[in-house]
């Protein structure tokens, strides 16, 4: 019975995808982890919430402990709907700089945070260097990734140096959160280095398939973070449960078993969330054991 359950339910939940799907853009307010927020009504995020309540909470909780050391300043790239921003603030005061290139997402993301002045939007491609590109959205259940194309649909691009510079109000970055399924390898590190006298921590999704997809190497991330004085790693799975914490010179290697997917890639998505703290910020790394207490193997 569990099983026929299981499929009863994996069944009911594709066909409301795919009806939801025919009207992607449909505005409904969904409660959500806590917050209200105004979302397209194929957007994922509410599903997921409801199988996995763990969810993106690791992000809302490393704000939070963060933020009882000092400032919480956050930057959040690939803000989308404004979820990760909302739901920061709701859990500890602080200041939200959100980039989103998307324009069918920046509605939402309006909608979700401009009442509150704690939150600056800027909408942008954040790029290494600024440069100007033909880009293509592509859209699936509520997240977008960037590809090369002759059509740019979306905005103007920022270097994370110009971003610094126009924005000092965070100046003092406490907090990266990066979502760009795939480019946050290459994002990352540059965004560490434009703030590399402040050594910001970084939360980034760490997915080698994705990575891959846009044509980078996934593993480059590790050694540029050491680079720049980054060593200790924390852990989470794609749901937000703890994997383990380790350090940056460890992390490649034991990652290549996300290559390791039962059945193939294209069945299941599985990447991990990953925290990474500067051997320097001793609040940081005592932010992470707190939510990541075990070692990973």
């Amino acid at each position: 019975m569990t099983g026929l359950g299981t499929l009863a339910s994996t069944a009911k939940r594709r066909v409301g995808w795919i009806i939801r799907d025919r009207f992607p853009f449909r505005p409904v307010v969904r409660h959500v982890q806590g917050v209200e927020l105004v979302l397209p009504w194929s957007h994922r995020l509410p599903d997921y919430a409801v199988w996995q309540p763990t969810y993106g909470q690791n992000l809302v909780e490393l704000g939070r402990l963060l933020a009882t050391t000092g400032p919480l300043t956050v930057l959040d790239i690939g803000a989308n709907v404004g979820d990760s921003a909302v739901q920061i603030l709701n859990a500890a005061d602080g200041r939200v700089l959100c980039i989103e290139a998307d324009k069918a997402y920046l509605d939402f993301l309006h909608r979700n945070v401009d009442r509150d002045p704690r939150v600056t939007v800027v909408e942008a491609l954040l790029t290494v260097d600024g440069g100007d590109g033909g880009t293509t959205a592509v859209r699936s259940g509520g997240t977008t990734r960037f590809v090369e194309g002759a059509a740019g649909d979306a905005m103007p691009t920022v270097s994370p140096t110009s971003l610094r510079t126009d924005h000092p109000a965070f100046d003092r970055l406490r907090l990266v959160k990066s979502d760009t399924d795939g480019y946050d390898v290459e994002l990352v590190p540059a965004v560490a280095e434009a703030w590399r006298d402040v050594h910001p921590v970084l939360f980034f999704e760490y997915d080698p398939y994705l990575t891959r997809l846009a044509d980078r190497d996934p593993e480059a991330v590790w050694p540029r973070l050491a680079d720049l004085g980054y060593e200790h790693v924390a852990v989470w799975d794609n749901g937000g449960f703890t994997v383990g914490r380790t350090t940056t010179d460890r992390i490649a290697q034991q990652g290549r078993v996300l290559d390791e997917v039962p059945g193939g890639r294209a069945r299941s998505r599985i990447y991990w969330d990953v925290a990474v703290v500067h051997r320097d910020d001793a609040d940081g790394l005592k932010a992470i054991s707190e939510l990541v207490p075990d070692e990973l193997a």
